[in-house]
């Protein structure tokens, strides 16, 4: 006897394959949610990651900013400092210089002459005198260009005048100071020219 199947198997079999289906659809788009999720919070972790390390760098760069400002400061203070210890030495050093000039002049001063004016412009000074010879004139000459402290003298003018019945010579003379010594320098000159004038 032939058997035949009324059931509606291909409509069964259908609902079945659309069963399976809505089921695949919904768990791939639940796989896919979840995925998308994931990497959003990924992503967002990351970049409340950066925004924060951003902050600390901006943090970071304004205190340096700071500092660096700072430092800027302590070093326009330290120049005005360097510049004003320089002054003070340069006031240290020059300060017992006229004297010496004064000291150094009269000294090399040979018998027989006198000065009329001393100038000094920058580190030249210029000498006007009277002598009672050339020979006396030449005389202090040689004496500044061997001095501790003046060099390269220069005769500038000298001429025969005659005055209260006696003939005179009268001179112009430059020399020039040398580089400032210091104090240390100058006592050892002074020390070695006392020792060199004792008999």
């Amino acid at each position: 006897m032939i058997r035949v199947n009324l059931l509606p198997h291909r409509q069964i079999r259908r609902e079945a394959r659309q069963r399976q289906f809505g089921l695949m659809a919904a768990f791939t788009a639940i796989v896919a949610s979840t995925i998308v999720f994931m990497a959003y919070t990924v992503i967002n972790a990351r970049i409340d990651s950066q925004t924060e390390r951003n902050a600390r760098l901006d943090a970071a760069i304004v205190k340096l900013d700071k500092e660096i400002k700072d430092i800027q400061d302590l070093k326009d203070q330290i120049s005005a400092m360097l510049e004003r210890k320089q002054v003070v030495e340069n006031l240290q050093t020059n300060r017992s210089q006229a004297v010496i000039v004064f000291d150094e002049l009269s000294r090399q001063l040979p018998e027989g002459m006198y000065f009329k004016s001393i100038k000094q412009v920058g580190d030249v000074i210029t000498l006007e005198g009277v002598a009672d010879t050339n020979a006396r004139v030449a005389t202090l000459v040689r004496n500044y260009n061997a001095s501790t402290w003046l060099e390269a003298p220069g005769l500038v003018e000298i001429k025969a005048v005659t005055a209260n019945g006696q003939k005179q010579n009268v001179f112009t003379l430059t020399v020039k100071l040398k580089a400032p010594q210091t104090e240390e320098e100058a006592d050892a000159i002074k020390d070695k020219a006392a020792e060199g004038g004792k008999p």
